[in-house]
């Protein structure tokens, strides 16, 4: 079923890749520094449900690769 946007499965398929850097905190200068963390976000089919919504990330090196770890392709009309 779609969402109010009219997206349909924007979480629990697959852990997103995100472009944003991850910051644990806003002050963490360690982190911003390290441009090799990025973001993941919104759990995959393999989590517990509390973990399977947009708002919950994590961070990952980008060069990490696993059957659960993806990427969203959008299409502009």
């Amino acid at each position: 079923k779609a969402n109010q946007l009219g997206l349909y499965d924007m979480s629990g398929n697959v852990w997103e890749w995100c472009q944003d850097d991850f910051q644990a905190y806003p002050c963490d200068k360690k982190t911003r520094e390290d441009k090799t963390v990025r973001v993941l976000r919104g759990g995959s089919w393999s989590n517990y449900p509390e973990f399977c919504r947009v708002a919950y990330r994590v961070r990952s090196n980008p060069y990490y690769r696993y059957y659960y770890i993806g990427f969203r392709v959008v299409r502009g009309y």
